[in-house]
């Protein structure tokens, strides 16, 4: 793909807090205007849109609680655009915006289609957008707005649309390579549009994904991720006040923190990114000075123990029946359940005749739904017996050569021996030792293990 012959191009996302105000978007500018490889630019919905959002999105019949969501999300705009003075017609165009989003709240209170909700949710991005558009014109860059349904194509599964990267790449050469000769670009993360040009979301944190399918499908010369903290970290700093940050590591590495639940990248994001070999990097929007972590096919250390990660929110569901007991089929039928109802599985572990395995029930859906629902559970009961436990965490060792390691799943289990285990997952990957605690266990599991081997 022939694409601005000057320079390579860069691709970046800026977080909800990377545009939270006015002081926000100025930083971003900031950054963009400092590398004139940055041709496209990829944004969040401000900080704290969203989440409204989707309280709007579940339908709020109660008219005030519903008008004081709408207020707070255009009090967050209006700020902005006090300090901005837009053009005439970009403030017109966001007041469309927050006219659209009463009308779609009222709607969706009355009646819920999944459709609505995901063109009520696709409004924050396309606020955000506009205004840091007309920031970068204002100081005098070359810069439009574009909008990512004309090229962001997904199936119909709204709220956690799968992307089509071939159709993506074809329509990026259609739609958008012309344009980064001669503009920097801002476009929307998170949403797209199915074949019938409905608007679709990617789940939530679905910003990040997007901005790698755009840098794949221009072969973009980097990914740049900035977001407001300045790089991955060994663990999360709000939890082990003693972790570091990381200058580099590699895809599979990352890859096993986002999945299991470092929120800093959102989990589908290194995929495109690995499939064209584009490094990725990660910084702080705030302070982008700072080092940040660059994310790579190869690093030049290979650690046993890199990191550390926890996933809250766990649940294990443990299937039990006879007909397991010397019988073909009952797993091909478990998990043909579960892919009706698009359950994606973390951990497993199988007995004679029981089955317990992970699910992440914080949700993937735009809007918040629960994974398991009385109509997955109406399925699994017609099949076996079935338990259900809450409140549990999952932690994930992180580095190389973990399965081929004398020793290290005995200095692991010997720093926690006073915590009850649930379960045990090794050997499926060389860049993970993943483990089941009690989520109120977690906290101090994480600090132990980190200072037993990251310090």
């Amino acid at each position: 793909m022939q694409l601005h012959s000057n320079f390579p191009i860069i691709v970046a996302k800026f977080g909800g807090t990377s545009v939270a105000n006015f002081e926000a978007l100025q930083r971003c500018a900031d950054i963009i205007q400092e590398n004139p490889s940055i041709r496209l630019v990829v944004v969040s919905a401000a900080a704290g849109v969203t989440n409204r959002l989707a309280e709007l999105a579940a339908g709020v019949v109660d008219e005030s609680a519903r008008a004081q969501l709408l207020s707070e999300i255009m009090q967050i705009q209006h700020a902005i655009q006090a300090k901005l003075e837009p053009a005439p017609e970009v403030a017109a165009q966001v007041r469309d915006y927050l006219v659209n989003m009463a009308q779609l709240s009222q709607q969706l209170a009355e009646q819920q289609t999944e459709a609505q909700q995901d063109e009520l949710l696709a409004l924050g991005e396309r606020c955000s957008s506009l205004l840091l558009a007309e920031v970068l014109r204002q100081r005098g860059c070359t810069a439009r707005d574009f909008n990512a349904c004309d090229v962001i194509r997904t199936d119909s599964h709204f709220g956690h649309a799968e992307p089509r990267p071939k159709r993506i790449g074809m329509l990026v050469n259609e739609h958008l390579s012309d344009l980064l000769n001669n503009y920097c670009v801002v476009t929307q993360g998170f949403i797209g549009a199915d074949a019938a040009g409905r608007t679709t979301t990617l789940g939530r944190g679905g910003s990040d994904y997007s901005a790698a399918l755009f840098a794949e499908a221009l072969d973009a010369h980097a990914l740049q991720i900035w977001t407001d903290v300045d790089g991955i970290y060994t663990c999360d700093p709000r939890q082990v006040p003693t972790a570091r940050p990381i200058t580099e590591i590699t895809f599979a590495e990352a890859a096993e923190m986002a999945t299991f639940g470092a929120k800093i990248l959102h989990p589908a994001t290194l995929l495109p990114a690995q499939r064209a070999q584009i490094p990725v990097f990660v910084g702080c929007s705030r302070e982008p000075e700072k080092a940040g972590t660059w994310i790579r096919h190869q690093t030049t250390e290979r650690p046993v123990c890199r990191a550390l990660s926890v996933r809250r929110g766990q649940v294990l569901l443990t299937v039990r029946s006879l007909n397991m007991l010397h019988a073909r089929g009952f797993l091909a039928e478990l998990f043909a359940i579960l892919a009706r109802h698009r359950i994606s599985v973390d951990l497993i572990t199988t007995s004679e005749v029981s089955v317990a395995l992970t699910l992440d029930s914080t949700g993937s859906h735009s809007s918040g739904k629960r994974l398991v629902t009385p109509a997955l559970m109406g399925e699994l009961e017609a099949l076996c017996e079935v338990t259900v436990e809450d409140n549990l965490a999952l932690i994930a060792v992180i580095g190389h050569q973990l399965s081929n390691t004398p020793k290290v799943a005995s200095r692991i289990f010997s720093c926690i021996a006073d915590s009850n285990i649930r379960m045990i997952s090794q050997g499926a990957s060389p860049n993970n030792l993943c483990f089941l605690v009690r989520e109120a266990d977690a906290a101090g599991v994480l600090q132990t293990l980190h200072q037993g081997f990251l310090e």
